[in-house]
């Protein structure tokens, strides 16, 4: 029975790891490019800290997070707050797969 629990927990653990990069890194490294984000963020990502955070290194979570949160104006930056406006759900699905293959 002990053996069948842990079983039972690593299938979880595994489909919650893959929910949080649901979508599509090959698409996502595209929207990086196309949406403009690559001219602040750098290619791959790396940033120019502190005035372009780096996002390589950081997980689909809070990638989804803070888009969808620039996107709302939740989080407020006029940068950030315009680029994240056309952003679809997908777009975000997409980004945050892709910055979360850079770890």
């Amino acid at each position: 029975m002990k053996i069948l629990s842990t079983v039972v927990m690593a299938a979880a653990l595994i489909v919650s790891a893959q929910a949080m990069a649901a979508g599509d890194p090959a698409k996502g490294k595209a929207t990086f490019a196309a949406k403009g984000c690559i001219g602040c963020h750098g290619a791959g990502a790396v940033g120019t800290p502190p005035t372009y955070p780096r996002l390589k290194g950081r997980d689909a979570a809070f990638i989804k997070e803070n888009l969808t949160n620039f996107r709302s104006g939740k989080r407020k930056n006029p940068t950030m707050n315009a680029m994240a406006a056309s952003l679809t759900d997908e777009d975000i699905e997409n980004l945050a797969a892709y910055i979360d293959s850079l770890r």
